[in-house]
């Protein structure tokens, strides 16, 4: 191995240190509690060395993001990958995105960094444009999808497929978002199942896109758990 080349592989084995450290730190504390000392010293790293790889905290926080970006759509290609139909496809969305959320929760409360513009102006360029990048990833993945049911007959057509996969996407964050925080407050006043009422209401939201011969030839069986 030559003296570049180790360096290289020395660099991204340091930069994997970082990942791992600050995704420790960040999972623990959330962004705004946490601080570049406390992910150096979980890095076992001086400070100043964090900023010769990230230019800020929340340039650091977004890297650890993408990695999460890139997960769920991981899973979104995992998830449609056996399916015969463009229903189980999207069927096949809205079951990924509840496994992601249970399986990887902390990713999940990361991306709510957006709800927070205060931050925003932290971030470099260059790392807005990669966090964008990965998800216009997974935004074409779900349009294609749809743009394909509206093309076949499946999906009605009075919406775009992009507003019909920003509403299906409001709708299941909503709902997993009150999973997270108030579950029990749900199960104790009024004796609904959030989790039980994600798979209803995303089927609700699918059917009421389908055309009547689609919905005459898919009838949607009840979710698996």
């Amino acid at each position: 191995m030559g003296t570049l080349e180790r360096k290289e592989r020395e660099k991204e084995q340091r930069r994997e240190e970082i990942f791992n450290a600050a995704r420790r730190v960040f999972f623990q504390k959330g962004l705004q509690a946490a601080t570049m000392d406390e992910i150096a010293e979980a890095a076992e790293l001086s400070k100043g060395t964090l900023y010769l790889y990230h230019k800020s905290k929340e340039d650091l926080y977004l890297a650890v993001m993408v990695r999460g970006i890139e997960t769920l759509r991981e899973m979104f290609l995992r998830s449609t990958a056996a399916a015969q139909s463009t229903v189980e496809h999207v069927r096949g969305l809205a079951g990924a995105y509840f496994e992601f959320f249970e399986r990887q929760r902390n990713y999940f409360r990361m991306f709510n960094f957006f709800e927070h513009p205060e931050f925003h102006k932290q971030v470099s360029e260059e790392m807005l444009n990669a966090c964008s990048l990965e998800q216009q990833k997974i935004w074409k993945l779900v349009i294609d999808i749809l743009e394909r049911g509206i093309k076949e007959g499946v999906f009605r057509s009075h919406l775009s497929s992009a507003e019909i996969a920003i509403t299906l996407w409001l709708m299941c964050t909503a709902i997993l978002v009150r999973i997270d925080t108030q579950a029990d407050r749900f199960e104790s006043r009024m004796h609904v199942n959030l989790r039980e009422l994600y798979r209803k209401s995303s089927d609700l939201l699918l059917e009421s896109i389908m055309t009547e011969p689609a919905k005459q030839r898919y009838r949607l069986a009840p979710s698996s758990g």
